[in-house]
């Protein structure tokens, strides 16, 4: 049971929601109105419930809405071998990042990049949870998720598909804006915070670039980084 408003209309534009559900006196609002000509329009059944009801089923800062929503199942990594690319294909691989919160920021960035794909480690992972694709704003209701449950052969087979690999890491020589345009098809890593890219999966990478840090802090966190590393570097078109 997922509650907010975005979340739910995610939830329903995807196909995942088997019922919406509205609190007793919610405030009808432009987007409360796209929600529910939405879940009209996708004959997904709305009932009117209580606030406690729904703060029970939904926690709290559910907005009023609520929807009993089914995930997509993950991708296997022979789905992802399988899976078809376009030669423009984009899509992003988180190594090691265990916080729903990080996960779900993540996704929402890839999807709205245009990733085609996210790739995950199966283990020492966060998992695709409520609190994860709360945190996606529904994204990851979209985007397809391929937990696999080794990064490196995964990583190998796209290069062998004709992805280029590059890893964002604090410590490579090139930036995102001396780098030049990101080849495509791409698949771009992403490291935990902390530890950063494994190294075996780092050496699997064609390409390091860092974000220059011009603060005093020298960080982001993982989620903010790949933003970064989508908007101004891997969605760059010019030299």
């Amino acid at each position: 049971m997922l509650g907010g408003r975005r979340t739910v209309l995610e939830a329903v534009r995807a196909g995942r929601a088997a019922a919406v559900l509205v609190a007793t006196g919610a405030r009808t609002t432009p987007g409360l109105r796209d929600l529910l000509d939405e879940a009209a329009g996708a004959a997904v059944p709305l009932r009117r419930v209580a606030g406690p009801e729904l703060d029970r089923l939904a926690g709290p800062n559910h907005q009023g809405v609520a929807a009993a929503v089914t995930p997509p199942p993950p991708l296997g990594g022979r789905d992802l071998a399988s899976r078809r690319f376009g030669p423009e294909a984009l899509v992003v691989v988180l190594d090691g990042i265990e916080d729903p919160q990080n996960l779900g920021a993540s996704a929402r960035s890839a999807e709205a990049a245009g990733a085609e794909a996210l790739v995950v480690r199966d283990r020492r992972a966060a998992p695709l949870s409520a609190s994860a694709i709360r945190a996606s704003a529904g994204a990851l209701l979209h985007l397809p998720v391929a937990r696999v449950p080794n990064l490196h052969q995964a990583l190998l087979s796209l290069r062998s598909r004709g992805f280029f690999v590059v890893g964002l890491d604090h410590r490579a020589e090139r930036t995102i804006h001396d780098a030049g345009p990101a080849p495509r098809p791409l698949a771009l890593v992403l490291g935990a915070e902390g530890t950063g890219i494994s190294r075996l999966v780092r050496e699997t990478c064609d390409a390091l670039v860092a974000i220059p840090m011009a603060g005093r802090t020298g960080s982001l966190n993982a989620s903010a980084a790949l933003a970064v590393g989508l908007f101004g570097y891997a969605l760059r078109r010019d030299g």
